[in-house]
């Protein structure tokens, strides 16, 4: 995907086809969620991108799985993590890992994010949203400029994220898509932590978690 503003390319990584995207803007770049080292770091060599910042959407270790080899090959890159997901980046027990037979693990965060913070890409602004349920702190990051929002695992193409984890809460995951994301344009194009993109105006009459909440 690109446009005037804003390049964003998708990687699907690691076993558990985690998608991880490579955000460029002019000169600089940000890396949201990198869930597995490879072929990540080969991308961002073949294109010259040395990301700035390392945004995660939550603490889950597929999403968080390639945070360590990416800040030791990128020592300034920022490492950006949701303040409320901050302690699951040590601990594979909390971030999940340890149940599918992994030990994965992140540095600690260098910045803690928050919803109603502005980041700034280049020339583009991105608000932090705050879209928690399916963990304590889960955010999306939104650009109006380039009309697209990176839900990581609150909302997919259908679907929304798990609710049945240590965490989670099936109330405040529905009140996060339900209030937040769906108040964005219909033709805000969705970047979901797993499965294909979609826009938000399909989810609203398609996604049967939004349709069944909507008639609740």
């Amino acid at each position: 995907m690109s446009g005037s503003a804003v390049r964003i390319d998708t990687l699907v990584l690691g076993p558990l086809e985690t998608n991880c995207y490579v955000l460029r803007a002019g000169d600089d770049c940000w890396v949201v969620d990198p869930a597995w080292p490879q072929p990540l770091l080969d991308r961002l060599a073949e294109w010259g991108a040395a990301p700035g910042r390392i945004l995660l959407t939550h603490g889950h270790g597929d999403h968080i799985a390639g945070a360590a080899d990416l800040k030791a090959a990128y020592p300034d890159a920022l490492l950006c993590c949701p303040a409320a997901d901050a302690e699951m980046l040590t601990d594979p027990q909390a971030n999940m890992s340890a149940v599918f037979g992994f030990s994965i693990t992140a540095p600690e965060p260098d910045e803690m994010i928050s919803p109603g913070q502005t980041l700034h890409l280049g020339p583009t602004r991105w608000e932090v949203l705050d879209t928690a349920g399916h963990t304590r702190g889960g955010v999306s990051y939104y650009c109006r400029q380039a009309g697209v929002v990176v839900t990581g695992d609150a909302l997919f193409d259908g679907s929304i994220g798990r609710t049945d984890i240590p965490g989670a809460s099936a109330s405040r995951l529905l009140k996060s898509v339900r209030v937040t994301l769906m108040s964005l344009p219909d033709d805000t194009r969705v970047l979901a932590g797993h499965g294909p993109a979609s826009t938000i105006g399909l989810q609203k009459v398609g996604n049967p978690f939004i349709v069944q909440s909507e008639t609740q």
